[in-house]
């Protein structure tokens, strides 16, 4: 994927969240959190991300708590959570100690 793909990625993005969630768009109390893949971190995009004032998150390229090998679980809590809406990071928790 190169960055004018990411770019026009980053747009469909940001109309969806202002559109299916108002009051997060309105307050910018979003953030974004995507890999270290070079594509994402180009200037171009670095440039976009700034000017529409998009938060963004920094992270190690895996999880520094967990072996790679143990990521896989994360698929499997992903697939039993899809489809669902949570109204904060307590209510994610609950349902997914449930699953």
């Amino acid at each position: 994927m190169n960055k004018g793909v990411n770019i026009d990625i980053f747009r469909r993005l940001m109309d969806a969240v202002r559109m299916k969630r108002p009051k997060k768009w309105r307050t910018n109390s979003s953030f974004l959190l995507h890999d270290n893949a070079p594509a994402h971190w180009s200037v171009l995009v670095k440039d976009f991300l700034a000017e529409n004032d998009v938060t963004t998150l920094e992270h190690p390229p895996y999880p520094p708590g967990l072996a790679p090998a143990d990521v896989h679980v994360f698929l499997q809590v992903k697939s039993a959570l899809k489809g669902q809406c949570f109204c904060d990071a307590a209510d994610i928790m609950k349902n997914t100690r449930k699953s």
